[in-house]
C-alpha cells in the first residue's frame, strides 16, 4: 500500500480564483518591469524617482499577490513577459516617452476598474482585502502619472511654511519676459502623408470617375496629377514648418544665452524653482543646479528644456521631413489609381474604391502605434471616413457628368 498522499486537487472555485490572481501578479510584474525600465532611460532626477517608486510598489503589489496565491496552495507564479515590459514595445517606441506615460495612465486606471470588480467576483475576503489596499495605491499611482505628464508637480514641503514656488516661478518668468517678444506654439511635425495622399486622391478619382464613368484615361491623368501636386505640396510645407521650428527654438535659446549671461543668479534660481515645483527640496533643488551651472552648456540645456519643454534633439531635420512627407504622401495618393492602369470602367472603380478602403484600415490601424486607441477602432474610423469622402465626391461627379454632357 503506498502511503504517500496526494494533495488535494484545487476545487473549481478555488482554481478561478488562483487564475484571477496569477493574472494580477502578472500585471503587477509587468508594470513593475515597464516602470524600472523607464527610470533607467530617465535623466530627469525628480521624473527618474518618481518612475522607481512606481516600479518599487508595483512589485509590493506583485508580492502580495504571490503571497495570497501561496496561501491557496498555487504554485509559485513565474513572469511571462519581457525584461523590460512595455518599455520597450512598438506602440511605446513610436509613440514616444510622453505617450508611454499616457498608455501607463491609462492602464492604472483600467487596473482601478478590474480590481474594483474582482471585490465583487472574487467572493474572498483576504483576496479583497489585498485589492482594496492596491486600489488605493493605483488610485496615487494614476494621481503622480497625471502629474508627470501635465507638469502638475506636487510641492513637497520641508519644514516650516514657506513661499509656494509656484507663485515664486510665475513672478520671476514675467520679471525675465518683460520686454521681449514669445516665439509662437510648436508648429506639430506629426504628419500623416500617406493619410493625406489617399484622402485627396481616392476624392479626386472618385468624382472623376462619377463623371466620366470611370474613363481610365481622365482618371489617370487626373490623379496622378494631383499625385505630384499633393507629394510636392506636402513636402515642401514639411520642410518649412521643420526649419521654422529649428528657427523658433535657435531664436529663444539666443535669449536664454544672452539672458544667463545678464543674470546668472537670477538664471540658477529660476532653474531651482523649476525643480521646486516637480517636488524637489529647496536645498536639492539648489544643490543640483548648483552642480549643473558648473557646465554652462550643460546649464543651458537643462534651463531651456524647462522653459521651452524641449530639446534640440526633440526637432525633425527639415530635409527628413521633406523627403518623409513627400514619399509618404505620393505613397498614399497612388494606391487609389493603380487599378485605372488595368481596367476602365465600372470594375477600375469597383477595384479603387475597395483598396482605398483597405488602405484607409490600414493607415488607421497604424496610428494606433502613436495614439492610445486600439487598432481596429481607429482602422474603421478612418475606413468610415475615406468611404464617406468618396461617395460624396462620386455623387458630386455624377451631377457635374450629366450637367456638362
Amino acid at each position: 500500500m503506498n502511503s504517500t498522499l496526494t494533495p488535494p486537487k484545487p476545487s473549481s472555485r478555488n482554481r478561478k480564483l488562483l487564475h484571477a490572481l496569477e493574472q494580477n501578479w502578472q500585471a503587477e510584474m509587468l508594470g513593475y518591469h515597464t516602470y524600472r525600465t523607464l527610470a533607467e532611460h530617465e535623466i530627469d532626477p525628480v521624473r527618474q524617482q518618481m518612475l522607481q517608486h512606481l516600479s518599487q510598489a508595483e512589485a509590493h503589489h506583485a508580492s502580495l499577490w504571490a503571497g495570497r496565491i501561496a496561501e491557496l496552495g498555487g504554485p509559485t507564479p513565474v513572469y511571462t513577459g519581457k525584461p523590460t515590459g512595455e518599455a520597450e514595445s512598438p506602440q511605446f517606441r513610436v509613440g514616444g516617452y510622453d505617450l508611454a506615460l499616457r498608455r501607463m495612465e491609462i492602464e492604472e486606471s483600467r487596473d482601478i476598474a478590474k480590481y474594483g470588480a474582482q471585490i465583487r467576483e472574487l467572493n474572498d475576503e483576504p483576496s479583497a482585502a489585498i485589492l482594496k489596499q492596491v486600489i488605493e495605491d493605483e488610485k496615487e499611482h494614476y494621481r503622480e502619472l497625471s502629474s508627470l505628464i501635465r507638469e502638475r508637480f506636487p510641492h513637497r514641503r520641508a519644514g516650516g511654511e514657506k513661499t509656494d514656488p509656484k507663485v515664486l516661478l510665475q513672478e520671476l518668468q514675467a520679471r525675465r519676459s518683460e520686454g521681449r517678444t514669445r516665439a509662437g506654439g510648436w508648429i506639430g511635425d506629426a504628419i500623416y502623408g500617406v493619410n493625406d495622399g489617399l484622402g485627396a486622391i481616392f476624392g479626386i478619382v472618385s468624382g472623376v470617375s462619377g463623371a466620366t464613368l470611370g474613363n481610365s484615361k481622365f482618371v489617370l491623368l487626373a490623379g496622378i496629377a494631383g499625385m505630384v501636386a499633393s507629394s510636392l505640396s506636402m513636402g515642401s510645407g514639411a520642410y518649412l514648418a521643420s526649419k521654422s521650428e529649428r528657427e523658433i527654438y535657435e531664436a529663444e535659446i539666443a535669449r536664454e544665452r544672452q539672458a544667463i549671461e545678464l543674470n546668472g543668479a537670477e538664471a540658477q534660481e529660476l532653474l531651482a524653482l523649476y525643480y521646486q515645483v516637480k517636488g524637489l527640496p529647496e536645498a536639492d533643488a539648489h544643490q543640483v543646479v548648483e552642480h549643473i551651472a558648473k557646465q554652462p552648456d550643460q546649464f543651458l540645456r537643462a534651463l531651456s528644456a524647462e522653459e521651452l519643454h524641449s530639446t534640440e534633439e526633440a526637432l525633425s531635420n527639415p530635409w527628413t521631413s521633406a523627403l518623409t512627407g513627400s514619399w509618404s504622401t505620393a505613397l498614399g495618393a497612388f494606391i487609389p489609381i493603380i487599378p485605372f492602369f488595368f481596367l476602365s470602367g465600372y470594375p477600375a472603380v469597383i477595384w479603387a474604391a475597395t483598396i482605398s478602403l483597405l488602405a484607409h484600415f490600414a493607415v488607421g490601424a497604424a496610428k494606433s502605434l502613436i495614439t492610445v486607441r486600439s487598432w481596429w477602432s481607429s482602422g474603421l474610423e478612418m475606413t468610415i471616413v475615406g468611404a464617406l469622402e468618396g461617395i460624396v465626391t462620386y455623387v458630386i461627379g455624377i451631377g457635374i457628368g450629366h450637367l456638362t454632357s
